[in-house]
């Protein structure tokens, strides 16, 4: 009896956590959910096409894997690496120092472009030489791609990085699950059209379904798609600046709370 009293003990301990923490909560349920709506999608956009559009999207799912994860390996390279000094409880220390928050953001995004570069070279690699796969075929251009995405993952990093200000060591979890639950709405496999119409509209709000548009548009052969690039530009540069905005709010509440020095407790 005292042996399922302790076992209740340890049981209810994780259920309070639960029952405060929101993030924590929905992560449950959250990559069925995620890997479900990716794959129906995907598969939907498959048994509709013939052709060449077959080949177009076996060349888009390899393109596709590589182009988004340069956009989660930027958004986790900031995230990570912030997440380091609340691990190492470090953050109190910095920001009691001349350090100042847009010289620590500038840090974490030249760590996180350094990250990015770095985990994707082996992978094109293997990429051309086991699957016949060049990511730069479309030539230059591509490297227009990687920015915005590169750009969307950092201002996806910043509003994770303002939610931890705000809750705290119990919305870690959001360091992984955000970005990769826009990836339906990213259209990164499969094309804006596979999507129902009420969902459209909200993909055609982020940068992520424009690029990768372009990038379908490129591998059939009809050249580059500048509106799309033109759209995902202007989206980054909206998305950025209001992510920078609640940054800096969210960090000024925190420093007047004083939770900078109580963050990861």
């Amino acid at each position: 009896m005292q042996s399922l009293r302790r076992i209740w003990g340890m049981v209810y301990r994780h259920l309070a956590l639960y029952r405060h923490s929101w993030p924590r909560l929905v992560e449950i349920a959250y990559w069925p959910t995620l890997e479900l709506l990716i794959w129906g999608f995907t598969s939907t956009y498959i048994a509709g096409a013939h052709g060449a559009p077959r080949a177009v999207a076996a060349g888009g799912f390899i393109g596709g894997v590589l182009l988004w994860e340069i956009m989660l390996r930027g958004q986790l390279g900031v995230t990570m690496s912030f997440l380091e000094e609340i691990w190492s409880r470090n953050l109190g220390h910095l920001f009691v120092s001349p350090l100042r928050p847009g010289e620590l953001l500038g840090a974490l995004l030249a760590v996180s472009a350094g990250r990015t570069l770095l985990g994707l070279l082996p992978a094109t690699i293997i990429a051309y030489f086991l699957y016949s796969y060049d990511i730069f075929a479309p030539g230059p251009v591509m490297l227009l791609f990687f920015f915005n995405l590169l750009v969307m993952g950092w201002w996806v990093a910043l509003g994770i990085v303002a939610l931890l200000f705000r809750y705290g060591a119990g919305a870690e979890a959001l360091a992984w699950t955000i970005a990769f639950g826009v990836t339906p709405l990213a259209c990164v496999y499969y094309p804006l059209a596979a999507l129902p119409g009420w969902l459209q509209p909200v993909a055609q709000a982020l940068p992520a379904a424009h690029i990768f548009e372009g990038l379908r548009t490129a591998l059939t052969g009809h050249g580059m798609d500048w509106r799309q690039l033109t759209l995902a530009l202007g989206l980054n540069a909206a998305w950025a600046a209001a992510s920078i905005v609640i940054f800096a709010g969210e960090f000024r509440r925190a420093r007047v709370r004083g939770a900078l020095l109580a963050i990861g407790e």
